[in-house]
């Protein structure tokens, strides 16, 4: 009788800690899946592509936003951001006094994202991006308040794809590099498009 006591008594204790042990695993598996929100920004290094442009200098300008990333596996997640995005490209100019001219095109852009983590930490990103139109003008002087020239040429939208990796740590402060094609023309029967470098740096709460 007690052998078969201290038989049930351990078998008790066996299932009590995988019992726990799967309780757990489950919670922590439900933290790791349940949707995350965050803030990024940083530098821009903008310019076109295209058969109708020739090269032009790239505009240096910023971008700013939030995102959400919504787990489907341990490893895979969809990630949807909306970022202010400053675009466009420079060029030389008579009567800038000396600086370059800016063609200023800045956009609200939302990528969405197929995010793999291939160790931890360290994700790559590939997806769709949607532009929306914001603000259009011509800059004398970019770096003063004067000589800006609104404009009101270019389409309204902008289909492209956007592609990249972030570091993130455990604190959830992360680091990214990005690559933004444009895929549709910025004005109608003119082959030029948006090509844009960003890196930046972020928090996931």
């Amino acid at each position: 009788m007690m052998k078969l006591f201290k038989v049930f008594s351990m078998s008790a204790l066996l299932f009590g800690a995988v019992t726990v042990s799967n309780a757990q695993e489950d919670a922590s598996n439900k933290d790791s899946m349940s949707p995350s929100f965050g803030v990024k920004g940083g530098v821009n290094f903008a310019s076109l592509s295209g058969s109708d442009v020739d090269s032009p200098d790239s505009r240096t300008s910023f971008h700013v936003g939030v995102f959400g990333e919504f787990p489907l596996a341990d490893i895979f997640s969809i990630q949807v951001e909306a970022l202010y995005s400053g675009q466009g490209f420079q060029t030389n100019f008579a009567g800038s006094d000396g600086d370059k001219a800016e063609f200023q095109l800045d956009y609200i852009n939302v990528p969405v994202l197929a995010k793999v983590y291939v160790i931890k930490g360290l994700s790559l990103e590939v997806g769709p991006q949607f532009s929306f139109l914001v603000n259009e003008e011509f800059d004398l002087n970019p770096n003063s308040n004067n000589g800006d020239f609104p404009l009101d040429n270019a389409n309204t939208f902008e289909f492209g794809v956007a592609a990249g990796l972030t570091f993130q740590t455990e604190m959830g402060l992360f680091a990214t590099g990005r690559y933004n094609m444009g895929l549709t023309e910025i004005y109608d029967d003119v082959d030029a498009k948006n090509s844009v470098f960003q890196l930046g740096v972020g928090y996931k709460f």
